[in-house]
């Protein structure tokens, strides 16, 4: 992908000495980093290096045992997430933040059309009006690739890759302006990854999202992000640009993965 236009942005999302203990078991280790406007981040590492925990201490949905995450608000105001109520928390993720999980059932209402899962996003940021909410819901179903005719068909009749591209519409629907992906294309059939991986790409680009990404799937960062940050045991142990460490990588963690997951 291009580099990130951060331009003389200031960031949305910086994440300062971030660590979460189990115990003695250290999830994740003094992380500091900063997101801008625009730019997508690819955590990637093995399975238990700590970079779901990541995910979730950046998506408000755990509490650091040190460190913070501070995000900045529409008024431009950079504030501290512990510092938010409840409430302010699930108004963010009705209106600024997407969260599109792995196994689309925990993003989606599997009982309700797929008009409806569209719908309720737009309904919880205060649109009333029947029809401009179908119609939404109708225009996003063609825009992730969804035949319109299926708008009143439940999820549960939907293939996995269908149920995907559903999850990003009802993320996507109220023009957020952060997301995050936990291993958006895992599960999937490797066809059926390569046209969703697209579809991401060109949303992504078009709507001008940040995102955060995880995936252990070398192939996704590559294709979907501007930059990489690797992690083994809950640390971050290299960073950069993705092409730059993905071809060239520094440290020998980062290229066994590369050669061992990426083609030559």
């Amino acid at each position: 992908m291009a580099e990130p236009l951060t331009g003389n942005d200031e960031p949305l999302l910086v994440a300062e000495g971030l660590a979460k203990n189990y115990g003695r078991l250290i999830a994740c280790r003094d992380i500091s980093f900063a997101l801008y406007p625009g730019e997508v981040l690819a955590v990637v590492g093995e399975s238990g290096s700590g970079k779901s925990t990541l995910l979730q201490l950046l998506s408000a949905q755990l509490a650091p045992s040190a460190g913070r995450v501070s995000y900045r608000m529409r008024d431009g105001v950079l504030r501290d997430l512990a510092s938010l109520g409840e409430a302010e928390r699930r108004f963010l993720f009705r209106t600024d933040w997407g969260f599109v999980h792995q196994d689309p059932a925990q993003g989606l209402r599997m009982a309700v059309s797929a008009g409806a899962n569209v719908g309720e996003r737009l309904m919880a940021v205060g649109w009333n009006h029947y029809g401009r909410i179908r119609k939404a819901a109708s225009s996003w179903l063609e825009r992730v690739e969804i035949e319109v005719s299926r708008i009143d068909d439940v999820p549960r009749t939907y293939s996995g890759g269908m149920r995907q591209r559903l999850q990003i519409a009802r993320n996507l629907v109220t023009e957020p302006r952060l997301v995050f992906m936990d291993e958006p294309t895992g599960g999937l059939d490797v066809s059926v990854q390569a046209r969703l991986l697209d579809l991401m790409r060109n949303l992504v680009s078009e709507l001008g999202l940040a995102a955060i990404i995880i995936t252990h799937d070398l192939a996704v960062a590559r294709l979907l992000s501007h930059r990489v940050m690797v992690m083994k045991g809950g640390q971050v142990i290299e960073t950069g640009l993705t092409d730059q460490v993905l071809d060239d990588p520094r440290e020998p963690y980062t290229q066994l993965l590369v050669s061992s997951i990426l083609p030559p």
